[in-house]
């Protein structure tokens, strides 16, 4: 055995001894709640690849769709709690849908936090003909109320809230637009079908790259260090920041060792340097720690958002 090898096996070795193993008659699964290709799916099988090699196990990524996220998130809710089950959540799934659903099928204490992988902000984009920036956004907005549009996957995620949270600064209207998915909405953007595009950074930065369009601005608190001219929303308009996540989440009830043996995978996914890179350079900030802090973060998120969606009249159903 090579040396490196040899190290990175002893390394490893307290890891695999140190908690009682997972299930092993199955691999370890990632449920995600959302279509083959995007964001959330990237994030996860890349977690996937390297979380295989730390826990000696196979750890799989599937696809479960539907429901703005619900499908996939009850499923994982009413698995068994034995840790070969997991779900990879993102901000909608915790954040928006259990404070707009009356009647939802699952609810935060339905599972049990793992880890937070990452925050990450949403880009507005205008084609090079449309606005050159954030300023010019927002008078073009006030001399044609209501007749911008602007492309998003649905009144109820986030995509959507954080755009109204900027339009509620500047004081202006503008029309959503819904479409199911990045790709149909980046194709009525591209078709000059929408004025703008309001997507994640998996999305904007190749469009930004291929020149197809300008990022007028990030929603996050800090620039995205891979797009360093480009300003933040916040920098105009102080506090104005709306970001998602992406998190790591077992059903409720799974013994505390196995949620720990899997927060020290994921962790070590995490600090792999390709999957850093890839996941910067998609305008994520990444995050990992402790289970106790992931759910300390998912309590927060719920106080910050509910009264914002109430504000901003988000639909209930």
């Amino acid at each position: 055995m090579p040396s490196t090898t040899r190290r990175a096996a002893l390394a490893l070795a307290p890891l695999a001894l140190a908690t009682p193993a997972l299930a092993q008659s199955r691999p370890v699964t990632i449920v995600v709640p959302f279509a083959p290709g995007g964001s959330t799916d990237t994030v996860s099988r890349l977690m996937a690849e390297r979380m295989s090699a730390v826990l000696g196990q196979n750890v799989v990524v599937e696809n479960r769709p539907g429901g703005n996220t619900i499908v996939g998130a009850e499923a994982v809710a009413r698995a068994a709690p034995d840790g070969s089950t997991t779900l990879m959540a993102a901000g909608t799934t915790l954040t928006i849908n259990p404070a707009i659903h009356r009647n939802l099928s699952y609810k935060v204490e339905d599972f049990a936090p793992v880890m937070l992988v990452s925050t990450f902000p949403f880009a507005v984009i205008a084609r090079h003909d449309g606005p050159a920036d954030i300023a010019a956004l927002a008078a073009a907005a006030r001399e044609r109320p209501g007749r911008i549009t602007y492309g998003t996957n649905g009144p109820t995620t986030l995509t959507n809230v954080a755009m109204l949270l900027v339009l509620e600064r500047m004081g202006v209207t503008m029309q959503d637009v819904t479409y199911r998915g990045d790709s149909q909405s980046l194709a009525a953007f591209l078709a000059k079908d929408i004025d703008l595009l309001v997507v994640a950074g998996s999305t904007a930065l190749p469009v930004f790259r291929n020149n197809q369009g300008r990022i007028l601005g990030w929603t996050s608190a800090e620039r995205v260090p891979s797009t360093p001219d480009v300003p933040t929303f916040a920098e105009s308009y102080p506090g104005l920041v709306a970001e998602s996540w992406f998190g790591l989440l077992a059903p409720a009830r799974t013994p505390p060792a196995t949620v720990e043996r899997l927060n020290a995978a994921a962790n070590e996914a995490l600090r792999e340097p390709r999957v850093r890179e890839r996941l910067t350079n998609e305008a994520q900030f990444l995050k990992g720690g402790t289970p106790a802090e992931f759910g300390a973060f998912l309590a927060s998120e719920a106080q910050r958002w509910r009264p914002v969606l109430s504000r901003l009249e988000v639909p209930q159903n």
